[in-house]
């Protein structure tokens, strides 16, 4: 089986160093390139596949994919416990719920707003229309969250589909900017809030791990 809630230290290399990596990366992107240079290149390098492969990529990072994902891990007999059922739910509500907290404090405008007159913005009319509330993105925080927990969870012999799970949230954090709905910095602070914070709920869900398996949630 390739998922287990046995592990009892949160870390996955396959999943931290790639992002560790990204981490130092995306701080020196921002350091050497303004947020005009970060949001035009990813968005006006555009093609009709691409149009349609990343705005389906980026419901990797919704609910609608999330959940239903994490409730279909309970068919698994390891998951079907109130340890994962409490740790699946934390791990990716607690970074939601800062999310959306930072995005109202910040209430920073979307590049539809502050682009909306450039002629070489590219988006199209069935994408969704974000103007507000931009600071940082909720796909990237979800997706991070998302796939963090996956990396976790998962047994020595699989831990290298983290570097999977890394390059599936970071090609989210890359469809929002090609589908003009995110700025870089979004995309940045969002992996790093939803990464950091599941890591964090998964240690101490860890620490009450015994408790958690005394009883499951079926017979």
């Amino acid at each position: 089986m390739p998922l287990a809630g046995n592990r009892k230290i949160p870390a996955n290399p396959f999943f931290i160093i790639p992002f560790l990596l990204w981490f130092v990366a995306g701080a020196l992107l921002l350091l050497f390139f303004s947020r005009k240079d970060l949001f035009f290149t990813p968005n006006t390098n555009f093609s009709d596949w691409a149009n349609v492969f990343m705005f389906y990529t980026t419901w990797l990072g919704q609910g609608e994919v999330i959940i239903p994902v994490l409730v279909l891990l309970m068919l698994y007999r390891p998951f079907r416990n109130w340890w994962y059922f409490t740790t699946a739910l934390v791990c990716n509500l607690v970074p939601f719920f800062a999310e959306q907290i930072l995005k109202t404090l910040f209430d920073r405008p979307r590049p539809r707003l502050l682009f909306y007159d450039r002629l070489w913005m590219h988006y199209l009319p069935e994408w969704p229309v974000y103007l507000s509330r931009s600071f940082p993105s909720g796909h990237s925080t979800g997706a991070f969250s998302f796939f963090c927990f996956l990396s976790l969870i998962l047994t020595a012999r699989y831990k290298a589909f983290g570097l999977l799970f890394f390059l599936l949230a970071l090609s989210v954090c890359y469809s929002r900017m090609y589908l003009a709905a995110h700025f870089f910095d979004d995309v940045y602070a969002g992996s790093i809030l939803g990464t950091t914070l599941t890591m964090l709920m998964f240690s101490i869900m860890n620490q009450y791990k015994s408790k958690f398996f005394k009883k499951n949630l079926t017979a």
